[in-house]
């Protein structure tokens, strides 16, 4: 079972334009990113085609069954949940949408087990509703450092918000903050 650094961001409303900024920031980290974010399926393909004209690193929507490599971005496809196995692999599935979103952030960050080697860390962005907030515990209870984005970057405070309100994130940052943690932690 292959083992490694593994982060998973959680974003909705505005989150094309804060992944932007925080990835132009970014050099390859030495973790998988993972991203869940709100989207359909019509335009999935343009937003990792907009992701990968500032990111370092490669972007590409995950495939049933990928296995997720260090320095890689991978985005959910739209509509589609995403189980992590063993936090290496991934699981696509079609189901009831979960906070009214699909793919939805919580059943992702739920899936995640603690590490047999290798860090977590997970980040809620922003979004309206809670979702991720339930995830980003769980994650948290997993060993994972946790992250929000403040109030003043979001667009819509309201998933930050509702993560910070688990008592579970260990660092609430504006989106520049948040690129240079991922930075310190993963490089």
């Amino acid at each position: 079972m292959p083992s490694g650094n593994l982060i998973i961001i959680g974003s909705s409303t505005g989150g094309l334009k804060i992944l932007e900024e925080m990835f132009h920031r970014l050099p390859p980290l030495k973790a998988a990113v993972v991203i869940i974010q709100h989207i359909t399926p019509l335009i999935d393909q343009a937003f990792v085609t907009s992701l990968a004209r500032v990111s370092s690193m490669p972007v590409s929507l995950i495939e049933e069954g990928q296995i997720f490599q260090p320095g890689q971005v991978y985005l959910a496809p739209g509509g589609i949940h995403v189980v992590l196995v063993s936090n290496f692999k991934a699981h696509l599935f079609y189901g009831e949408r979960v906070n009214s979103v699909c793919p939805s952030i919580d059943v992702t960050m739920k899936s995640v087990v603690r590490p047999n080697g290798g860090r977590l860390a997970g980040m809620i962005l922003t979004g309206m509703g809670c979702d991720g907030a339930a995830g980003i515990a769980h994650m948290k209870s997993m060993g994972s450092l946790t992250l929000a984005q403040d109030k003043n970057t979001s667009v819509i405070y309201g998933m930050p918000k509702a993560a910070a309100e688990t008592g579970k994130i260990d660092h609430i940052l504006p989106t520049e903050r948040l690129a240079d943690k991922l930075r310190e932690l993963f490089t």
